[in-house]
């Protein structure tokens, strides 16, 4: 056994993190080639040269040794990194399996190398796709941020929730953020049942006062105003609305019955989840972490429309969403918000908390978006201006503009705790670091 020391934690640029914990192979489940460009897929066609956006090779090199740190510490079977800068494609490559990489499954399980067109599911992320197409309907005169959400859900209204607005539940400080014990996990592909269940829930804190994460709750809520506003569904609505006007092949709520065997798979890794952390996932995701993960391999998962959880899409378009975003509501010719409506969604919600969720972490929120942090935040080192949104657990994407990049960095291992955070931070530094912030 390696022993126990502080000096590991310490970060040196270029070193590989891989092996810095007391126990580095207790969460490693994929098998890792000694070669890793056997498992590496780069589109180079579309990848422009590193000068033409004031980088160097050396700094995409650097970048992506930290993605080959961070796969080899054997918690992510698949890793897709798509990152732009002013607006071109400057890496657009994956690395590991979409499937069947995993230790203990079935011998006659197929191996699948993932390559960046592989559709993977966006988890949480969904979340800020949502609250643009909510954004949208504002921006287009059919609600309004600061309603009551019982205006247009009158039931809702019940047991103390009459003055919870629609910016309340998009900044998550509408109070109703932690699930009921007693809830049947199956609610989650029954959008009715789940619309009922959160009308007759009690707040847990008053609206407006504290940031509690929705996990799960908020994204039912806006997908029922939606509904009742337009009448029409949020996979209709953004397929209308951004997906087909930006040709996007999926990014989408779910995926058609006949592809869902395309969506790279995701995997329970690292330590086993023990108690008190146990509770607070129970709190916010009405069930276990394993549960959770079960749930996300299930083919009901991708069938219906889950939206805070089940938005599917490459790495490529993610990065395409957020440059859309960066670039005030218009890519590539095409506009799809106004650059009012893009600063509304993007600027702080209220002062940075300790998210009372299962987070338990300090997080700033827009009406939407999380929002980065100096000296270090979610997007790494000095990123105050950077909005974007993580997904389940590990997976993020984000737009910074003081360095004029949209990034998405998907991953499909789905740990809770494991060796692999130190190599997450480190690749989410050196993406910063040399991708210099504009004079």
């Amino acid at each position: 056994m390696k022993p126990f020391s502080f000096t590991q934690f310490i970060p040196i640029p270029g070193m590989d993190f891989t092996n810095w914990f007391p126990f580095p192979n207790a969460s490693q489940t994929i098998n890792i080639p000694n070669d890793l460009s056997e498992v590496t897929t780069i589109n180079s066609s579309e990848e422009v040269d590193p000068k033409d956006v004031g980088l160097t090779e050396n700094d995409v090199k650097i970048i992506w040794e930290g993605v080959e740190n961070y796969y080899r510490t054997g918690v992510h079977p698949a890793i897709s990194l798509c990152l732009r800068r002013q607006g071109k494609t400057v890496i657009k490559r994956t690395i590991g399996h979409a499937c069947g990489n995993i230790k203990g499954e079935p011998e006659n399980t197929k191996q699948v190398i993932i390559n960046p067109e592989t559709p993977i599911c966006q988890f949480s992320a969904s979340k800020a796709v949502t609250a643009m197409l909510i954004h949208h309907l504002a921006e287009k005169g059919k609600l309004h941020l600061t309603d009551p959400v019982c205006h247009y859900i009158p039931e809702f209204s019940a047991n103390g929730k009459k003055d919870v607005t629609i910016h309340h539940v998009l900044s998550h400080r509408s109070g109703f953020g932690i699930v009921p014990d007693d809830i049947n996990a199956e609610v989650l592909f029954n959008h009715d049942e789940a619309v009922r269940m959160i009308c007759e829930m009690e707040p847990q804190y008053p609206a407006g006062h504290t940031a509690s994460y929705h996990a799960i709750t908020g994204g039912y809520i806006l997908h029922e105003i939606l509904r009742r506003v337009t009448g029409k569904d949020l996979r209709e609505y953004l397929r209308e609305t951004i997906q087909e006007p930006l040709g996007f092949k999926y990014f989408n709520y779910g995926i058609d019955e006949d592809k869902i065997e395309t969506v790279a798979k995701s995997y329970f890794t690292g330590w086993p989840v023990t108690y008190p952390f146990t509770l607070i996932i129970k709190r916010s995701l009405g069930g276990p972490w394993d549960m959770a993960i079960e749930m996300a391999n299930d083919p009901r998962f991708f069938s219906g429309i889950i939206p805070s959880a089940n938005l599917v899409a490459t790495a490529d378009e993610m990065s395409q969403f957020f440059q859309l975003l960066l670039n005030g509501g218009e890519l590539n010719g095409v506009r799809i918000f106004d650059p009012l409506t893009v600063k509304r969604a993007t600027i702080e919600a209220g002062k940075m908390q300790l998210d009372k969720s299962m987070v338990l972490l300090p997080i700033r929120y827009s009406a939407g978006m999380m929002l980065g942090s100096n000296p270090f935040g979610m997007f790494g080192p000095e990123t105050k201006n950077a909005y974007g949104h993580w997904g389940f657990i590990n997976s993020f994407s984000w737009a910074d503009p003081d360095r004029d990049i949209s990034v998405s960095m998907l991953n499909t291992g789905k740990p809770f705790l494991s060796t692999h955070v130190i190599s997450h931070f480190d690749l989410l530094a050196r993406i910063g670091r040399h991708c210099k912030k504009s004079e």
